[in-house]
């Protein structure tokens, strides 16, 4: 099963699109991997998406989870990708349903109880959405 959902980011001044892949497979041991240049806040994010998850009520999968957050280059920081990983898994388990999730730029720092917090950047990140039209179909 696998789902796409775009978040952004801020490098220097400018935002960029940020592409967060969720694959699950039916591995024999459940696993939870993010790639792609993660820093500390994003490898721990899968401490806050896990627990979200099951505190709003939704069953986690127990399979082998990798997330890829594309571009791959890139070194990826602060907790806003929290959101997107969270909703590229339910919609990679059929949770969510995906037809509008291409059109959607998703940001926010989750609490344990599933709740958002607030993140940073995400002033010059609306205002490339604004001035760009979809983001997730062009660069910032």
């Amino acid at each position: 099963m696998l789902s796409r959902v775009f978040s952004s980011a801020i490098l220097g001044i400018d935002a960029y699109v940020v592409e967060v892949e969720a694959h699950l497979s039916g591995a024999k041991l459940p696993k939870f991997v993010t790639v792609g240049l993660p820093e500390g806040a994003v490898k721990e994010s899968k401490e806050r998406v896990t627990a979200a998850i099951r505190n709003s009520g939704f069953d986690f999968p127990r399979k082998h989870i990798t997330i890829n957050l594309a571009p791959a280059d890139i070194r990826k920081e602060g907790s806003a990708f929290d959101l997107p990983i969270a909703v590229g898994i339910l919609a990679a388990t059929g949770f969510v349903e995906p037809t509008y999730l291409d059109k959607l730029l998703l940001l926010g720092e989750l609490a344990l109880d599933g709740s958002l917090r607030p993140i940073r950047g995400a002033l010059p990140i609306a205002l490339c959405a604004r001035d760009k039209g979809n983001p997730a179909k062009k660069k910032c």
